[in-house]
């Protein structure tokens, strides 16, 4: 009953791997001894965080029924953890410029070990307070490594094009080869062994405590430019500003805030799409696939930047072919429902395998958003407020995964795919716009130049002499990507000219 799943988990680990091998031929262009170290003490940082986040996944909710709580009630707590990331989200990642990224992943930690010892408690209101601290954890997860990552790596002087590969390789290992093993960790703790549903979460903070101690040992703390500013208020309204005043990072932000509700919707839609009558599939299965077709996906786009393709072109293609994966379902379960008198089939029917295949093919783009977007960020965003900035982009994330959790039970699953996917169209022709923007600024008057360049860079680039009577703010269309360096090079980069 469950081959076709074993032969999709075994033609996308194949997949996969090749792409893995290629990826890994075009990247030893970068032999660079220093960069390597680097690079390998934040991956394993990373992948350890990412550990500890993803060997509590599983048994969430599952703790939650063991306790004996409502769907209503457990419904109510995950909307707790995406609201306290709503509410707080954009604070801390203020407080992780101003006063420090190191301490922000050293927060992490903490608040996420404290979250999971909440666990060990069956009580609603402590189980409330540990979603409280991990939706803060989550986006102190999402904002602070990022941060520190990419203002390290340019204050020691690397190329800016090697963060792509950085960042293809957290998300392959991060969020897919550590996903599937944490999950047959979990498995093995409460199948295999019987040590009970909180045992993964304390696996989880051992993990985390690791984590905590090499980061504290290795990493040196570097800041934004919240540290001169009057208050954290002042530091808010100064990256409000930014994200207004730079059409680039709007239209990444309203790229990212679509897609990535999506991608959270995605999560609570995919089982009852599936079984939408209860009928058994294997679920470690279908995350398992789901997890080696967002490797590919990593993998294919450290592929497509070694090769110097830009993600602001080739991720238009990947949002339409989000869009029509994402189509599927909703094609499926409509015909199902005119055609079988409102009647659904899941579980090994032809509609399930569809939709399996269609999910998949989402997932792969997962795996390639992820990487393609932090290298965007990384260009565009001003390294001293990007922690502010990322969290403000997940504000309007988070509101929405609200609004939908509260309301899913009244809406019909297909009217929720038809919403996804034409997010993910408009992520698409926003995107589309970002490329002709870029385009069109292939040269422009310095006086112009002078109006859109941010704050941070304007300080950055005073005393710079400046050659010629137009500054190249753009790009050719088979160049590199412009990015806020083009506006004015910070003191680190400048070191390097």
């Amino acid at each position: 009953m469950e081959e076709f799943y074993t032969v999709i988990f075994a033609v996308l680990t194949a997949v996969s791997g090749i792409l893995e091998l290629v990826k890994r031929g075009e990247s030893k262009i970068i032999k660079q001894a220093d960069f390597k170290r680097f690079q390998n003490n934040y991956l394993a940082v990373y992948c350890l965080m990412m550990a500890g986040d993803w060997l509590q996944g599983p048994y969430v909710y599952a703790l939650y029924q063991h306790y004996g709580f409502s769907r209503g009630d457990i419904g109510r707590l995950f909307i707790a953890g995406f609201g306290s990331s709503l509410l707080f989200g954009t604070l801390v990642g203020s407080l992780a410029d101003k006063h420090g990224r190191k301490a922000a992943a050293l927060t992490y930690c903490a608040t996420y070990i404290a979250s999971c010892l909440t666990k060990h408690w069956n009580d609603y209101n402590t189980l409330m307070l540990g979603r409280l601290l991990g939706g803060i954890s989550t986006s102190l997860l999402w904002s602070a490594f990022e941060s520190w990552l990419v203002s390290e790596h340019l204050s020691r002087g690397f190329d800016s094009e090697w963060l792509g590969n950085t960042f293809s390789k957290a998300m392959y290992l991060g969020n897919g080869l550590i996903a599937i093993v944490c999950g047959l960790a979990a498995n093995f703790l409460v199948e295999t062994i019987g040590a009970g549903f909180v045992s993964p979460f304390d696996a989880s903070s051992l993990v985390l405590l690791a984590g905590a101690a090499l980061i504290w040992s290795t990493w040196p703390e570097n800041y934004g430019d919240g540290r001169d500013q009057a208050g954290l208020f002042q530091q808010l309204r100064s990256a409000m500003w930014l994200i207004g005043a730079d059409r680039r990072i709007a239209l990444l932000g309203a790229m990212q805030g679509l897609y990535e509700g999506t991608m959270y919707t995605f999560i609570f839609l995919w089982t009852p799409a599936l079984s939408p009558n209860d009928e058994h599939i294997p679920h470690g299965l279908v995350f398992a696939s789901f997890m080696v077709a967002c490797m590919a996906g990593s993998a294919l786009s450290g592929i497509l930047m070694c090769h110097g393709l830009r993600p602001e072109k080739y991720m238009q293609a990947v949002f339409l072919v989000a869009s029509v994966s994402l189509a599927v379902p909703l094609c499926v379960h409509s015909y199902s429902r005119s055609v079988n008198g409102g009647h659904v089939r899941g579980g090994m029917s032809l509609e399930a395998r569809t939709q399996m295949v269609a999910f998949c093919v989402f997932e792969a783009t997962i795996g390639l958003f992820w990487p393609s977007l932090m290298k965007m960020r990384s260009q565009y965003v001003p390294e001293e407020k990007l922690s502010t900035v990322i969290n403000c982009f997940r504000m309007p994330v988070n509101a929405f995964v609200c609004v939908i959790l509260f309301n899913i039970s009244h809406m019909n699953i297909d009217t929720v795919f038809a919403m996804c996917s034409f997010f993910l169209a408009v992520c698409a022709v926003l995107q589309w716009r970002l490329h002709r923007f870029l385009a069109s600024e292939l040269f422009l008057p310095r006086t112009v130049a002078s109006k859109m360049r941010p704050e941070s860079g304007a300080k950055a680039c005073q005393g710079r002499a400046a050659a010629g009577d137009r500054v190249l703010l753009g790009e050719s269309l088979h160049g590199q990507p412009p990015t806020h360096d083009a506006f004015a090079r910070r003191p680190s980069a400048a070191t390097q000219d």
